[in-house]
């Protein structure tokens, strides 16, 4: 699967100096690097070299200073990656090519050029503030079956953990979740019940959600509602 690539494509950017996240907007890998504004490099996996995996990278580079294309690196080395017509058609593009060999180890096939691309404002933003909201790195890059771990969830999450020992205010809940009037309100996941005006319980899908993606406790003060 695709998720085996990620950590080794993961290290590599690591080493660069940039801080990495699976499964940013749509992205198998969104890479931020320390600058302000920072560098934006999205990473795209596949187990093989293909069209499909060009085509995905075509779809992104809007929104991204550098795009790497990373593969596993074929058995005999008779892969797309040692195909001369692949190459150049990346480099025309304006991708770098990755290959990961069976041991983890990450070999640079094609450097991305040192030109900036022409980027879409929006698109790139987008991404940046999603990388920044998230905690920690909660999405294997190359997932496609799991519901993805966005900032959004991760704010839902806090909030089911927060009502799972009973009703809570909405305003003792923002200190620790900023947004939690929202998500709480519009309740897209369906894990809240509005016991009151400005007062809410967790339903029995919270519950369920939170056995799924248990979470830590949380330094919420003792401002329980009546």
């Amino acid at each position: 699967m695709e998720t085996a690539l990620y950590l080794p494509v993961k290290r590599f950017l690591e080493k660069l100096g940039f801080t990495v996240k699976g499964e940013v907007g749509g992205c198998d890998l969104v890479a931020l690097s320390g600058d302000d504004p920072p560098i934006v490099v999205i990473g795209e996996l596949k187990l093989t070299f293909n069209l499909e995996l060009i085509l995905q990278a075509v779809d992104r580079a809007a929104a991204a200073d550098e795009v790497w294309l990373a593969a596993k690196l074929s058995a005999r080395g008779k892969g797309r990656e040692s195909d001369a017509r692949y190459r150049n058609l990346c480099r025309r593009l304006g991708f770098g090519m990755l290959a990961v060999t069976n041991t983890g180890d990450v070999e640079v096939i094609v450097k991305p050029p040192d030109t900036a691309p022409r980027r879409n404002p929006k698109k790139r933003s987008r991404l940046v503030a999603e990388h920044r909201r998230r905690k920690g790195d909660p999405a294997m890059g190359g997932s496609t079956r799991a519901p993805i771990m966005t900032a959004y969830r991760q704010q839902a999450l806090a909030c089911a953990s927060a009502l799972s020992d009973g009703p809570r205010r909405v305003k003792d809940l923002r200190p620790e979740i900023p947004d939690a009037g929202k998500i709480l309100l519009h309740n897209v996941y369906g894990w809240f019940d509005r016991a009151e005006r400005g007062v809410y319980v967790l339903t029995d899908a919270g519950r369920a959600a939170l056995k799924r993606w248990p979470q830590p406790p949380m330094g919420l003060g003792a401002g329980s509602a009546p």
